[in-house]
């Protein structure tokens, strides 16, 4: 007998949740064995007319009127229900499992009948019927979800507009200010930027801030090296040049270490791919396998960055535009979000244009316009001479999901790039920056852009040298 169909009778008996959740999608023709139909048959006929689950006796009292069975027949049956016992089941693991075994019957009998239709020996039916019948099967899914009734639904929607979201915080003002207090789960969020300007150094700083946040941190790179990474999240979180890093010695780091690992119960996870061999399924298979291996699941997926990654969908030597094949990477990257409930950030390099410009738009986007348009967040970060001077860069606001991007438009950090760090900068910094509608940014330079008393480092005040 084989054990997913017993396993689903015995459930379709006694877990009353299990019935509702799967009785509309099983299909009597799912099962090979004739005992197994029938016994379905009989349980599906008694939930349908009186809405709870059948119990064993009537089973038998029922399956005894039929007129299509033998006594041969209604013996192996009754056998059958006698065996269906009760026995705790993994719920989830049980609805899962129901659902692939449903879309795999279906797709065996689709092809069967496919065949059957190619070879004429359907009468009913001719071959232009057989992209439907697949279709179908392929199609074959427990979401019951039919979609939001607004006049019906008002109370979860009022509830939803009350309750807190889950968010991944920022230790930045600014970007707290424009994401209404951080990133909310399942959604792409992209860094634009020229090459050098400080797309890693700004996933870096944001990985580290979340780890003190006690979140577990997934950074993928596919373009430098694992222990790169490391050494800038390093020197953000010890607060130590670069330089510093290389002669610190070992029990000072290693002190550093154990007040960093005392101060957050996250994990930091590092892993390199090479540059364009890694894709979303990849990506799918190394959760997976963390998960397994090391008990770790992201609270936030870092991938540096989007551009050099490689597309699921696409073979690596298809003829395919970019425009087609970025987007489907940012698709996929998109979906990779809503499948593991976590934020994603990314980021992107500007056209040569916009390297040179001390202006990014949405125009500036390497290769695909088809990337903003998925991503839920998308901003520039700007340099210049000017800026560079004043320890400063620009965060321009290019799409925004979460609040009016109109607001706080254009605003000021301050850098450190000896250090791999970000800070808030004090309020005249902001001046004519903040709100700007011209088409070129207004810099402050008055010098100006002092460190708001290490204040968004305070919990790390004791890690200095």
């Amino acid at each position: 007998m084989d054990n997913v169909e017993f396993l689903i009778l015995r459930n379709l008996l006694y877990n009353e949740e299990y019935v509702r959740k799967v009785i509309p999608f099983i299909k009597s023709d799912y099962f090979d064995n004739r005992s197994q139909k029938i016994v379905y048959e009989e349980i599906l006929k008694f939930v349908e007319q009186y809405n709870k689950p059948v119990t064993k006796e009537i089973l038998c009292i029922e399956t005894e009127k039929r007129q299509d069975i033998t006594d041969g027949d209604y013996k192996e049956i009754t056998q059958l229900i006698s065996s269906l016992e009760e026995a705790p089941t993994e719920f989830d693991w049980l609805v899962s499992t129901t659902e692939k075994w449903c879309r795999d019957r279906a797709i065996y009998l689709a092809l069967m009948e496919s065949i059957q239709i190619a070879d004429g020996q359907d009468e009913k039916k001719n071959r232009d019927a057989i992209p439907t019948i697949l279709s179908d099967a392929l199609a074959v899914s427990f979401d019951t979800h039919v979609g939001h009734d607004y006049l019906q639904d008002y109370e979860a929607r009022y509830e939803s507009y009350h309750k807190k979201e889950d968010k991944t915080e920022f230790d930045l003002e600014y970007f707290n200010k424009i994401t209404k207090g951080g990133l909310p789960n399942k959604t792409l969020n992209i860094a634009l930027a020229g090459t050098g300007v400080g797309k890693s150094l700004f996933m870096c700083h944001v990985a580290s801030s979340c780890l003190m946040q006690g979140k577990s941190v997934l950074y993928i790179t596919l373009e430098m090296a694992e222990e790169r990474i490391a050494e800038r999240i390093d020197a953000n979180l010890m607060n130590v040049t670069m330089d510093d890093l290389h002669t610190l010695p070992k029990k000072m780091f290693e002190s550093y270490l154990t007040k960093i690992n005392k101060k957050t119960n996250g994990k930091l996870i590092v892993k390199e791919y090479p540059t364009a061999s890694a894709h979303v399924g990849n990506f799918r298979s190394l959760i997976k396998e963390l998960a397994l291996k090391r008990s770790f699941k992201p609270d936030i997926i870092f991938i540096d960055y989007l551009n050099i990654c490689a597309s699921s969908r696409f073979r690596g030597n298809a003829n395919v535009g970019s425009y087609f094949y970025i987007k489907a990477i940012a698709e996929e990257l998109r979906g990779l979000a809503v499948e593991t409930n976590v934020p994603i950030m990314s980021a992107t390099q500007t056209t040569r244009g916009g390297f040179v410009s001390s202006d990014i738009g949405l125009e500036d986007t390497s290769e695909s316009f088809g990337l903003p348009a998925t991503a839920d967040l998308m901003f520039a970060l700007i340099s210049t001479e000017e800026l560079e001077d004043l320890n400063q860069i620009c965060v321009k606001q290019l799409k925004n999901r979460y609040n009016d991007p109109t607001m706080n438009k254009r605003f000021i950090l301050g850098i450190d790039r000896a250090k791999m760090r970000l800070y808030d900068v004090e309020q005249v910094a902001q001046k004519d920056v903040l709100d700007s509608g011209q088409d070129e940014p207004v810099f402050d330079n008055t010098g100006v852009g002092k460190r708001l008393g290490e204040k968004s480092y305070e919990k790390f005040s004791d890690l200095k040298i």
